[in-house]
């Protein structure tokens, strides 16, 4: 035994900073790799979501097709108004348990070729196969080499393609359609990625609640204009009603609140308040899935609600009451609290009273 025993050393630091989340949740998966652990169900749900946050960007219009009479096409995407007919690229979504070998997309190049040369539509300028898993690698290479694939299609046309473009006929390849595969582009025929899939729906609004991480950085709000907006107008109105109330003196115009600068001050605030909510508004519609902002907005005046109709002096003590008790909640569900702050609250209360769901004067 030439062999020796040494002892354990303690391993070297990770480099990782240890965090609370992380402790308690462990290590975040890419997105990529969670799109390699998807069932159907998973998948067809991302494609949805991808096709239509996504690709509906790019196009004029998007579509699915589906069933048996789909003639190769799975999703879509229009360039211009003649559909089909005009320039349109085609996205072949599929599932397997493993990358895309030649043999699992043979009659997808043969439906793709037949129909076009049969004048349903015209040949897509770009076809991508999209899969959790991609393309595989000997897929891979013949999609990166357009004259290898044409031969291969060729070669393979009789065991693979001939009786699997339509169930009504067998499709050989001869004369006419052999010349046609023969001139046929080869080179629109792509694969994405999983890092391109997931790249392309990062910048879509239900990108964290799919995959986790956490939510994009807010961007830094505008300042409220020094004119008030039309947008405005009604919980100004009600701001202004509550100050009459306080001072007992009309109070028509934010100008005349000059009169009294505590009051003035507390009006510039509940403006800057309100245009920080509307920032987040903003923001939410962008980065987190539709009705986040508007339960972010109900769970405020749920929890300020008995506060709002209980007794107070007059209606500004009512607002400064309310917006307090919007700060002080203990809101935890709601995604939008990680990238929220106290002023957001201030304003949401304002977009309350803008939909009259909050007055401060009786």
């Amino acid at each position: 035994m030439t062999g020796s025993l040494m002892d354990i050393l303690a391993p070297a630091p990770s480099g990782v900073q240890t965090t609370a989340a992380g402790v308690t949740h462990g290590p975040l998966i890419p997105p990529q790799q969670q799109l390699l652990l998807y069932s159907p169900d998973p998948w067809e749900d991302f494609v949805h979501e991808w096709a239509h946050y996504c690709l509906k960007k790019r196009y004029v219009k998007v579509q699915r097709f589906s069933g048996a009479g789909d003639r190769g096409i799975d999703v879509a995407g229009f360039v211009d108004a003649q559909k089909l007919q005009g320039v349109w690229d085609n996205y072949q979504c599929k599932h397997y348990d493993h990358a895309l070998m030649p043999s699992d997309v043979w009659a997808e190049f043969g439906k793709i070729i037949w129909y076009s040369f049969s004048k349903a539509y015209s040949v897509p300028r770009h076809y991508f196969f999209v899969a959790p898993k991609g393309a595989g690698t000997k897929l891979s290479t013949l999609l990166n080499d357009a004259t290898r694939l044409k031969e291969e299609v060729i070669a393979n046309w009789e065991k693979h393609i001939r009786t699997a473009i339509t169930s009504t006929q067998e499709i050989s390849l001869e004369r006419e359609l052999l010349a046609y595969v023969q001139a046929f582009n080869f080179s629109i025929f792509e694969a994405k990625t999983a890092l391109q899939l997931t790249g392309d729906h990062r910048d879509t609004p239900v990108h964290a609640a799919r995959f986790g991480g956490g939510l994009p950085p807010r961007p830094v709000g505008s300042p409220a204009p020094s004119t008030i907006a039309p947008g405005e107008s009604k919980y100004v109105s009600h701001l202004l009603d509550a100050y009459a109330d306080h001072t007992k003196a009309p109070v028509s115009d934010p100008s005349t609140l000059r009169t009294w600068p505590k009051l003035n001050g507390h009006f510039i605030r509940q403006r800057e308040a309100f245009y920080q909510a509307e920032a987040l508004r903003v923001f939410a519609r962008d980065s987190v899935p539709a009705g986040t902002f508007e339960a972010f907005q109900d769970d405020i005046y749920d929890g300020v609600v008995d506060t709002h109709d209980a007794n107070h002096a007059d209606g500004y003590v009512r607002v400064c009451e309310v917006t307090k008790a919007a700060r002080e909640l203990q809101i935890t569900a709601n995604p939008l609290i990680s990238c929220s702050n106290p002023k957001d609250r201030d304003g949401v209360c304002h977009q309350l009273a803008n939909e009259d769901r909050l007055k401060w004067s009786n």
